[in-house]
């Protein structure tokens, strides 16, 4: 089992950059794809980006392609979401999740376990 904690959330102008940062507990974070989502209010939980175990590999939203970056140091145990160029359409409550098992690919759906989430807001 792993426990994920998200931070790096806040308040920032359109235009601006923020990084999130997950956090995840155990000695097998390198066994895990990950994956970053977000919920709006009153919007359902939509995809933004996936990385495989290695970090070699990743994929992306296409409303965040360009524009946000994902990563992780499996050596710290902690994944990535640099976010540049914000948009006020960026503004939600954003949750990293982790999946074991499968392929060394990335996933949109399927995640095992789930962080707590950091709100994100954008101002225009």
């Amino acid at each position: 089992q792993v426990q994920l904690v998200e931070s790096g959330g806040g308040l920032v102008q359109a235009g601006g950059s923020l990084r999130l940062s997950c956090a995840a507990s155990g000695r097998t974070f390198s066994s895990y794809a990950m994956g970053w989502f977000r919920q709006a209010p009153g919007k359902e939980r939509e995809f933004v980006t996936a990385i495989n175990r290695s970090g070699g590999r990743t994929l992306y939203a296409d409303s965040v392609k360009g524009r946000f970056t994902v990563s992780r140091d499996n050596a710290k145990n902690t994944a990535f979401l640099q976010m540049n160029s914000l948009k006020p359409e960026d503004t939600a409550v954003y949750y990293c999740a982790a999946k074991g098992g499968g392929y060394d690919r990335m996933y949109t759906t399927g995640y095992d376990y789930w962080g707590q989430g950091t709100q994100v807001t954008v101002s225009s």
